[in-house]
Order: C-alpha cells, then sequence, then structure tokens
C-alpha cells in the first residue's frame, strides 16, 4: 500500500522544515533506509530516510520550499506506474483531516506561540498524549516539561518551546493527536479565560467512514453496554501500548494481573512500575528487589571535547563522516570494558535513524536483540528522560548548551551495579576526551 513521506519534527519546538534539496527524483526506485531529502530546521540539516520499499511518487514540495511538520511532502507506491487515482493525494493545510465540513468550528483560540504533537520516528503520524504537566493558566519556562507524548517505541517529556502563560490546551490525556497539530497556546501574557479541550481527531477513527460503520459494531446491540468502573479487554485481549507489551514480555510480567486488580486499561510503560510492584503469586515468595529494580544512571561532561573530535574527523574524512559508527565503537567498547561481549552489537537510534552496529559478520548478529542501544538525541531539544528498562541497556544522549547529559536505563539482570558504573563512566571518560578511545 502507498506509504506517505511526511515532514518530520528535528526538534520540540519546530513547526516547520526546510526542504534543502531531494536526493531521488520522482519515479526512482527506493529501499527503506535510502535518504530522500534534506531538510534544515534552525538547530540543524538532517537527512530523511525513506521508511518503505517501493517508488518514489506525488512529490508535492520543491527544493527551497518550507513546509508545516506533519504535511505529507511525497509518497512512496508500491510501482513506478501507479496510476495516480490509486495513489492518495497527501494532505494540504487547506484539506486538513481534523475538522469535517459539517462540523461548526471550533470557538476561537486565544493568541499566542503553538506548541505541537512532535514526532519522535519518521514513521510516526501520531503521538498519545499521556499526560500534562501543566493546568490552563499556569506560567512557563520554555524548558519546563509540558506534557508526556507516547508512540508506540518511547515515551518522552516534552517541553514548552515557550516562555509565558498556557492559554489553552487543545487535548486531553489519553488523545491521539495527528503530528504536526497544535496541542497547547502559549500566550506571553496571563490569560483572562484560559481553555481546555479534547482534540477533534479523537471523535473520528480514520478506521471507518461515514457510510460504513465498523462491523464489531453489528454485533454490539447484542452485548450489555460494560461497566464504567474498570475498561474491558476485548475478547480476553488486554489493551497495552506496543512498548508496554514489549517490556513486559522481557521482564516476564503479567499484564492480566492489572486487569484483574481493577487497574484501567489500556496499559502503558507507567503502569509497569505498579505490575513490579505487585507480590508474586500464590505462596511463592516475592522477588528481591535487586531482580525487580531497574537501574538508572546519569553522568555529565563538557560538550566541547567531542566538538573538536567530530570536527576533526570530518576533515580528516574529507566531510564524508558517519557519526552514529564513531559513537557505537565508543559505547561498544566501554561496554566491552566492562566484561561484556568480545564483539558486541549496538544500535544507534536518532531521531530519524536506526542503524546496527557488529563487530563479527554472523548472521544473527542482524536480527537479534542487540547487546546495548545508544540514542543519539543531540539533536533534540530534550534535557532529561527517564523511560524505564527495555529488552537491552539503553544509553541516551543528550546535549544543553555546552554540556552533553548520558542517562543509563537497564534492567537489574542486564548488568550488575559494578558494570553499569564502569559502563557510564567508561563512556563519558570517551565523550570528554574521544582520543582516549582512539590510543
Amino acid at each position: 500500500m502507498p506509504h506517505d513521506v511526511i515532514m518530520p519534527a528535528l526538534g520540540m519546538a519546530q513547526d516547520s522544515g526546510l526542504i534543502v534539496s531531494w536526493l531521488k527524483s520522482p519515479g526512482d526506485p527506493v529501499k527503506a533506509g535510502d535518504a530522500l531529502m534534506e531538510v534544515e530546521t534552525d538547530k540543524a540539516t538532517m537527512e530523511v530516510e525513506a521508511q518503505a520499499d517501493g517508488f518514489l511518487t506525488r512529490v508535492t514540495a520543491a527544493a527551497g520550499d518550507t513546509v508545516p511538520v506533519g504535511n505529507v511532502v511525497a509518497v512512496i507506491a508500491e510501482t513506478a506506474d501507479a496510476a495516480e487515482e490509486d495513489v492518495p493525494a497527501p494532505a494540504t493545510a487547506a484539506e486538513s483531516p481534523s475538522q469535517d465540513e459539517d462540523e461548526p468550528a471550533p470557538a476561537d483560540i486565544p493568541e499566542g506561540k503553538s506548541v505541537i504533537m512532535p514526532a519522535l520516528g519518521m514513521a510516526q503520524d501520531t503521538g498519545l498524549l499521556v499526560a500534562w504537566a501543566k493546568a490552563p493558566g499556569d506560567q512557563v519556562a520554555a524548558d519546563n516539561v509540558l506534557f508526556e507524548v507516547e508512540t508506540d517505541k518511547s515515551t518522552m517529556e516534552v517541553p514548552a518551546g515557550h516562555d509565558g502563560f498556557v492559554a489553552a490546551l487543545l487535548a486531553e490525556a489519553g488523545d491521539t493527536v495527528p503530528v504536526g497539530e497544535s496541542v497547547a497556546i502559549i500566550s506571553a501574557e496571563k490569560p483572562a479565560d484560559p481553555q481546555r479541550r479534547s482534540a477533534p481527531t479523537n471523535a473520528k477513527p480514520a478506521t471507518a467512514s461515514k457510510d460504513q460503520a465498523p462491523k464489531t459494531e453489528a454485533a454490539a446491540p447484542a452485548k450489555p453496554t460494560p461497566a464504567p468502573v474498570k475498561a474491558a479487554s476485548v475478547d480476553g485481549v488486554i489493551l497495552a501500548s506496543p512498548k508496554a507489551r514489549r517490556l513486559a514480555l522481557a521482564e516476564g510480567l503479567d499484564l492480566t494481573r492489572l486487569a484483574d486488580a481493577g487497574h484501567p486499561q489500556p496499559y502503558h510503560v507507567r503502569d509497569l512500575e505498579t505490575l513490579r510492584a505487585m507480590p508474586a503469586r500464590g505462596t511463592q515468595a516475592a522477588a528481591s528487589p535487586e531482580a525487580a529494580a531497574a537501574r538508572h544512571l546519569s553522568a555529565r561532561v563538557p560538550a566541547a571535547g567531542l566538538s573538536r573530535f567530530l570536527a576533526w574527523a570530518r576533515e580528516e574524512a574529507d566531510g564524508a563522516l558517519d557519526q552514529s559508527a564513531l559513537l557505537a565503537g565508543f559505547a561498544g567498547a566501554s561496554l566491552r570494558a566492562t566484561g561484556g561481549p568480545t564483539a558486541p552489537v549496538v544500535d544507534v537510534e536518532t531521531l530519524h535513524s536506526l542503524k546496527r552496529f557488529a563487530e563479527t559478520a554472523e548472521d544473527d548478529a542482524a536480527t537479534g536483540e542487540p547487546d546495548l542501544i545508544l540514542r543519539d538525541l543531540r539533536s533534540s531539544s530534550l534535557s532529561g528522560l527517564r523511560m524505564g528498562a527495555e529488552a537491552a541497556p539503553v544509553l541516551t544522549l543528550v546535549q544543553a548548551d555546552e554540556t552533553l547529559t548520558l542517562t543509563l536505563e537497564c534492567a537489574a539482570g542486564h548488568l550488575d551495579a559494578r558494570s553499569a558504573i564502569l559502563l557510564v563512566s567508561g563512556f563519558a571518560g570517551r565523550l570528554e576526551d574521544p582520543l582516549r578511545h582512539l590510543l
């Protein structure tokens, strides 16, 4: 099926991006991972990669165009000669799907700076608003956390991006909001009548049209309306986010225990803390705190050393520098120094790409779980995060001004306390003085 290519958010406060150049032409074949275009924001210029195999069609923006975040700029079709009518036309700002022609226009929104739903991954087109950290009328600074957002891969805190007051919250916790859609308004002056409303897209699921209701609704009258005490599962299926399911499976946690205890569904990553704290079933002794706890370590180092090293390496390589490969080498060497695997497999994730680096040619290195995940989020506006243990230890790198903050999160079973400390200390040392790794 056709795949939309959207303008991504390379920063949390970004609402548009400038297309610097197209690296593929209409009709060209593309593979998932191929660079399609270069996009520039006020902080960075990055390559945007294809998220599906196919042929590039329906290019609606040219080099030099500034495009709002979330707008479709091209379509990847299954065949080169795909008929125009078979490829859905990209949505434009004038054809926003968030409001139907028959609906009345919403009440006037207060004036101010808009805060949008960010794209935490290149293939993401919506985000689940988990919780608001501020209320209407509250005063905020640009770096204050405004809300939490969850995708199928992560849960992150999003800063306000502007100094001022919360004039309007345009979505409620639990709403799924399209990328690029405004979720809040920050005004310079304290609002006289701050507003709060639900996202309009919540009332219209994209999977059902006006003329054809989902098949499951036909049988609905035969079932009594479920009691509102807790959200019921569907035919015995537990409702949970993909990430919550993945973490529960990796840690051997049973999500049905939350349902049996009356905790409302759907479950998210934050609900796993409640599940971890539950006593073991039956008469078996509860798991020890060491087995249940997740490790969370942080370190801060000056960014100058890494910046100078990358500038030197870029010059030596005539501009062809793969920063992800260098960082994977630093992280792998730091893990090996703890007594870990001699040829570690490291996944490097950025806001727009995922690459695997392995020192072995074995096939299972390309398909199995990595030994270490490194999230390079230096180009984002994040200043810190706490996401919980995943299937492998996770090192996250963010930058604020001239300081790099390194965070390690892992399950106690991945690394003992000494190894976790050695890993963070070793990687922090290599970031501060990269020549230490080369020597």
